[in-house]
């Protein structure tokens, strides 16, 4: 038995395991997409007025409760502004480091799984126009079989073989969509992120703040006597 052969003993197995597949991958591709936005929504923040209230306490001198403050919060964006607050010692260069590999870990952490979507989306068509070649061919064996006449299981065939490429369809759709809205988020987020971030560093070289703070010196001392010491130490 050739290739041709075989390959026409399957095709004639039918096009309803193609179906199934693309359903199958449609649950998949739903429950992603479900699971990314619970996700998106529960590290949501309201970025304009967190960052108003750090940029506040910086100001302030106050760099520990604007680390709590970042603490507390499941955004992204809070990770990645507490990450060039992390080690102060270290100095202003060593915070735009942090900062852009906690942008990194950040955008992975938001991307996770979102390839299999859109794998769904760009191949989902052509999962179905394989069911429809399937049932192509088998329509052509049942209308040599009637002898070129059109017969009801001819358009049978013909009918399986459109079903196919129209379910290719609709599951690529939602699965194309969902991954275009979930990357337009996050490209917002990384960018409101970074914003954030170039106001965080410009405070801390303009030596306004200070990048350590002194347990024995209160938050108001701190004010104002800005960033006299671990800045200029560190040659921020």
């Amino acid at each position: 038995m050739d290739i041709q052969q075989k390959l026409t003993a399957f095709a004639m197995m039918g096009a309803t395991w193609v179906m199934w597949l693309l359903v199958a991958l449609s649950v998949g591709g739903m429950a992603v997409a479900l699971e990314r936005l619970i996700y998106l929504i529960l590290t949501s923040e309201n970025v304009r007025r967190l960052k108003q209230q750090i940029l506040a306490l910086l100001r302030a001198g106050d760099v520990d409760e604007a680390r709590a403050r970042l603490s507390r919060s499941r955004s992204h964006v809070a990770g990645i502004i507490s990450a060039a607050l992390a080690e102060p010692e270290e100095g202003i260069a060593s915070a735009e480091e942090r900062m852009e590999g906690a942008t990194q870990l950040a955008k992975l952490r938001m991307e996770k799984r979102l390839a299999f979507l859109g794998t769904l989306g760009a191949n989902a068509p052509f999962i179905g126009l394989l069911g429809t070649v399937i049932g192509i061919i088998r329509a052509f064996a049942e209308l040599n079989n009637a002898a070129g006449k059109v017969t009801s299981g001819l358009m049978a065939e013909v009918g399986e073989a459109l079903v196919a490429t129209a379910i290719g369809i609709l599951v690529a759709l939602p699965a194309i969509s969902f991954f275009n809205f979930f990357q337009r988020i996050i490209k917002a987020r990384l960018a409101r992120a970074q914003a954030f971030g170039n106001e965080v560093l410009a405070l801390l070289k303009s030596e306004r703040v200070p990048v350590s703070s002194d347990a024995t010196v209160s938050p108001k001392s701190r004010a104002h006597n800005g960033v006299a010491g671990t800045l200029r130490q560190v040659g921020a």
